[in-house]
């Protein structure tokens, strides 16, 4: 199931460098609105529907979390950006950039100020050419018909002519060259929530931590002293399993893995819920366990201060939860910490995501991606 909306988006420029007005959109509209998950190649096309200059052509598939009036709003502002000026004239005018959203998942949308899928995409072959390249499995959910079958019986007779590809700012960020991520944070920090992304952006396999069948979570936060032992040692079996199950079964489909956790997260949790002596076994068999696991190429921990875990905490509303204090979270950030600091073989990257909602705020987003790139350049 995707949790992400599937959005197809044309854009045209016939004024100034046309080439450098559409790179220069692409990048805003992945920085500021949406992943760019693909681009097709560039088209140049006849003016349509009025005499001017031909237009360079082409179409994108963004994931968002965003609505389709949200993503149009934020269009007409990367447009503003650009230096496109809306004027009252009516029929079709010379452009220095013209962004249309064609389709919103298979929703069909009509209000006053947008019309998905976009009303006239089958009569336009500078649409339907372009959206062709981004091979999707998307039926026209009105016409009932796939784009190849639009393209077949399109009345446009206009010749669109292939120009060259387009860069796509996302093929910048080459997560694909590790074949295991992890991303670890304390309680709440939103690692699963970016851990989706992620695999739907990047095209990856997940491994998901499986908290919520555990039966002892619930009994551990009324009573951590009776239940701190159990709950440990039926995590680790099920990280220890669930690891060594997913991470060896290769998936042909999907480019690499992508992690919630890593399995150490149960000795930084056990070493601050056990006793002494329970800790000293624990830690006995957690030490067999570890040797035989896969280390992940790439090692990210999310950080945030304990207030923002609390409010995430709080607004996440998983009731056992709720009575968390402050200074357990501190203990585990502490661990965690503490943890990175004595791994000289394992390939980390601490980002400070405090003042950052990587769920709402696809800026931030990009900026977690970005610091990806980096670490990876280095």
């Amino acid at each position: 199931m995707k949790l992400q909306h599937q959005v197809v988006l044309s854009i045209g420029s016939n004024q100034g460098s046309r080439l450098e007005n559409i790179q220069n959109c692409i990048d805003l509209i992945h920085q500021n609105v949406g992943t760019v998950i693909q681009v097709s190649k560039l088209y140049e096309t006849p003016a349509w529907g009025f005499e001017s200059d031909a237009f360079y052509n082409c179409a994108l598939l963004l994931h968002a979390n965003s609505s389709a009036q949200k993503i149009l709003s934020q269009v007409l502002k990367v447009e503003k950006e650009l230096g496109r000026i809306r004027s009252n004239q009516e029929g079709y005018q010379s452009r220095i950039i013209d962004v249309d959203l064609i389709a919103f998942d298979d929703e069909i949308i009509h209000s006053e100020k947008l019309q998905v899928p976009h009303p006239l995409m089958q009569n336009r072959n500078f649409v339907l050419l372009p959206m062709q390249d981004l091979k999707l499995s998307w039926k026209h959910p009105v016409l009932h018909k796939t784009i190849g079958e639009l393209i077949a019986v399109t009345p446009d007779e206009s010749v669109c002519t292939v120009v060259q590809s387009l860069e796509n700012p996302l093929d910048e960020i080459p997560l694909n060259q590790f074949n295991y991520i992890s991303f670890e944070g304390n309680i709440g920090a939103g690692k699963t929530t970016l851990v989706h992304k992620i695999a739907e952006d990047f095209n990856a396999k997940t491994v998901l931590e499986r908290f919520a069948d555990n039966p002892f979570l619930p009994k551990f936060y009324k009573d951590q002293n009776r239940y701190a032992f159990p709950l440990e040692m039926s995590f680790l079996a099920d990280r220890y399993q669930q690891l060594s199950d997913d991470l060896a079964q290769f998936d042909l489909f999907k480019d690499f893995i992508v992690a919630d956790y890593h399995i150490f997260k149960s000795l930084i949790f056990a070493k601050i819920t056990l006793q002494e002596d329970e800790y000293r076994l624990y830690r006995n068999l957690f030490d067999i366990i570890y040797k035989e696991m896969p280390k992940p190429d790439l090692y990210v921990y999310l950080y945030q201060n304990t207030e923002r875990l609390l409010q995430n905490i709080k607004k996440r509303g998983r009731n056992y939860e709720q009575n968390i204090e402050a200074s357990y979270l501190e203990k585990i950030n502490n661990g965690y910490l503490e943890y990175i600091k004595s791994q000289t073989d394992l390939n980390v990257l601490i980002i400070d995501v405090s003042d950052r909602d990587f769920v709402k705020r696809h800026e931030d987003y990009i900026f977690i991606l970005n610091e990806i790139k980096k670490k990876t350049a280095s």
